[in-house]
């Protein structure tokens, strides 16, 4: 039988915190490419994409989240240098201490609209939608 080779699956959460609620939790990666990402990573085998988003982004800050949107799915094949990764973005409550974890270099509290963030992946584009969806609750449409 010919082997299926298809995209990488990942989640990727903007969290925010009922203290701080006009700022998002980013974490600095530890391992390339290196910069401020949203928390998240690949989605195990048997583990739904749901699941995913709460591991990773405990396993990344510490943080136990809820998941309150599905706002979008992220599939733009050169969005990830180390190669093709589709990835299925949540918003999310978080409650919990902060601290760093995983693959993180470290976490920080910022304003989603901080267009002096150091951002990987298409993560400014992610956040771009997530401003949009806060400033009038409408989601992303889909691209092409």
């Amino acid at each position: 039988m010919a082997r299926i080779v298809t995209p990488a699956v990942a989640t990727d959460i903007i969290i925010r915190l009922q203290e701080w609620p006009e700022r998002i939790v980013l974490v600095q990666r530890r391992n390339p490419p290196r910069g401020l990402a949203l928390p998240g990573g690949f989605v195990d085998v048997g583990e739904c994409v749901e699941q995913a988003a709460v591991r990773e982004a405990l396993e990344e800050t510490g943080l136990q989240v809820q998941l309150q949107a599905l706002l979008g799915v992220y599939s733009d094949p050169s969005r990830d240098p180390r190669g093709h990764t589709i990835s299925v973005v949540f918003v999310a409550d978080g409650r919990g201490e902060l601290g760093t974890g995983d693959d993180a270099a470290g976490v920080r509290l910022v304003d989603p609209g901080d267009s002096a963030l150091d951002l990987v992946f298409d993560h400014a584009l992610i956040l771009a939608d997530y401003r949009r969806f806060v400033r009038t609750g409408y989601l992303p449409r889909p691209r092409r």
